[in-house]
């Protein structure tokens, strides 16, 4: 497990008050109890913070979109991270 990857399932665990949630790459926010457009931009906030990184308007509605999951979103990072 990546850096990333560890960082964004503590996240996540914290967020959703879940010490049981395991992050796949398939998960999507229809998977997780509670993730709702406040518990999203909550996460949102939580992961700009502790990677130092900034997400754009655009890319934080369409981090909900049916296509988009857990392995996007680890890719994203990737790139905002290789970008600072």
């Amino acid at each position: 497990m990546d850096d990333v990857r560890a960082a964004l399932q503590d996240i996540f665990r914290q967020v959703f008050d879940d010490p049981d949630l395991v992050l796949t790459d398939q998960l999507t926010a229809a998977d997780v109890d509670g993730w709702d457009s406040m518990s999203h931009i909550d996460l949102l906030i939580a992961v700009e913070r502790h990677f130092g990184i900034r997400f754009a308007t655009a890319e934080m509605s369409r981090l909900k979109d049916p296509d988009q999951n857990v392995g996007t979103f680890i890719d994203l990072i990737h790139q905002k991270l290789q970008a600072k």
